[in-house]
């Protein structure tokens, strides 16, 4: 272990001095980026149901195979991020302060980059489509909304959420391959390889499968009159 990471640290609230056990945050780190975050990936992108002409009901449940992946993804990563935000707290206050290593820049930056994620999403738009919360099935003039009309801020919003996700994905793997560098704990070691690996090869696979559905078509129908499809008839 390195000579400057500290074994100890003084708790005022307590008034006495605990042993700080470094393995936990390790182990929370690489659970948080490597197996909630990628669960919360791979459902949104896997787990869509198949398009049908109009989408998906109006008041399907949150929990209804048609939308659990949705579910899936957002709760997890706003657990995910919480408890990443806990972890660099306390690893903050048992440092003594924030260091300049490698380990806590990219860190900082990972836990920076997944609050812009949850940031973001609040500034994705209205959902529309015939069977959106406030449209009248019967009533075109009513199905209007970002995301179904596809505005440039819904392009804008996925242009950035996606890309800076994996690219946030990738800052985790920086972070944990330095913070292991830093306190070297070779049973950690050996399962953020397997989940990198294991992470990797699922979603060959389920690309393989056909799995991947196209969002709007997924979520407002394939029905070639909506009006992301007409924009899309020659691709």
């Amino acid at each position: 272990m390195n000579g400057t990471i500290p074994r100890e640290v003084y708790v005022p609230f307590l008034r006495r001095t605990i042993a700080v056990h470094w393995q936990y945050h390790a182990a929370l780190m690489v659970s948080v980026w490597f197996l909630l975050v990628p669960v919360a990936l791979i459902a949104i992108r896997f787990f869509k149901p198949p398009p049908t002409r109009y989408g998906i009901d109006k008041g399907t449940g949150r929990f209804d195979r048609r939308l659990v992946w949705w579910t899936l993804h957002y709760s997890i990563l706003y657990g995910a991020i919480g408890l990443a935000i806990g972890g660099m707290a306390v690893a903050v206050f048992a440092s003594g302060g924030i260091s300049h290593s490698v380990h806590a820049l990219l860190g900082f930056a990972t836990i920076a980059f997944g609050c812009l994620q949850i940031l973001s999403g609040w500034f994705r738009g209205t959902h529309g489509g015939k069977q959106g919360a406030h449209s009248d099935p019967d009533d075109p003039a009513t199905w209007h909304g970002d995301h179904y009309d596809m505005t440039p801020r819904r392009r804008w919003f996925e242009a950035y959420h996606k890309t800076a996700g994996y690219f946030a994905v990738a800052l985790a793997v920086g972070a944990v391959g330095s913070g292991l560098m830093q306190y070297w704990i070779p049973g950690l070691a050996a399962a953020f390889a397997v989940l990198v690996v294991g992470w990797l090869l699922a979603a060959v696979w389920l690309e393989g499968r056909g799995r991947r559905q196209d969002t709007y078509r997924s979520v407002y129908g394939n029905d070639p009159e909506h009006p992301y499809n007409r924009a899309r008839r020659d691709r």
